[in-house]
C-alpha cells in the first residue's frame, strides 16, 4: 500500500503562486511515475501534469510554460510549482502515483488539496 498525502493548496491572487506538494509513504518502491490531476466544479478530473522518474515530463496545454513537475526521489515527494495562476486553475488538486507492486500496474490517490485563484 501506498499512501499519499498532498498540501500547499490555498487562495491566491491571479498571477499568483503555489507550490503543491505530495508525499509519499509506505510500500513506494515500485512506484516509476506519478503526476497531478485536477477537478473542477462540475467538470472531469483532468491531468495538469505527469512524471516518469528519470524520463519524461509531460504537460497539459493549459499547464505548459506556468507549471512544473519535479520528484525529489529521497524524499519520496512529488511538487508541482504553479506560476502566473488564472482563475480557471481553481480546482480540487489529486496526487497520483503510478506503482508497479508484483508486475501489476496500481494507481494510488491522495485526498486532494484546494487550490481557488481569485481574479
Amino acid at each position: 500500500q501506498v499512501q499519499l498525502v498532498e498540501s500547499g493548496g490555498g487562495l491566491v491572487q491571479a498571477g499568483g503562486s503555489l507550490r503543491l506538494t505530495c508525499t509519499a509513504s509506505g510500500s513506494s518502491s515500485s512506484c516509476i511515475a506519478g503526476g497531478w490531476y485536477r477537478q473542477a466544479p462540475g467538470k472531469q478530473r483532468e491531468l495538469v501534469a505527469y512524471i516518469v522518474t528519470g524520463v519524461s515530463t509531460d504537460y497539459a496545454e493549459s499547464a505548459k510554460g506556468r507549471f512544473t513537475i519535479s520528484r525529489d526521489n529521497a524524499d519520496n515527494t512529488l511538487y508541482l510549482q504553479m506560476n502566473s495562476l488564472i482563475p480557471e486553475d481553481t480546482a480540487i488538486y489529486y496526487c497520483n502515483a503510478e506503482c508497479w507492486p508484483g508486475g501489476r500496474r496500481r494507481d494510488y490517490w491522495g485526498q486532494g488539496t484546494q487550490v481557488t485563484v481569485s481574479s
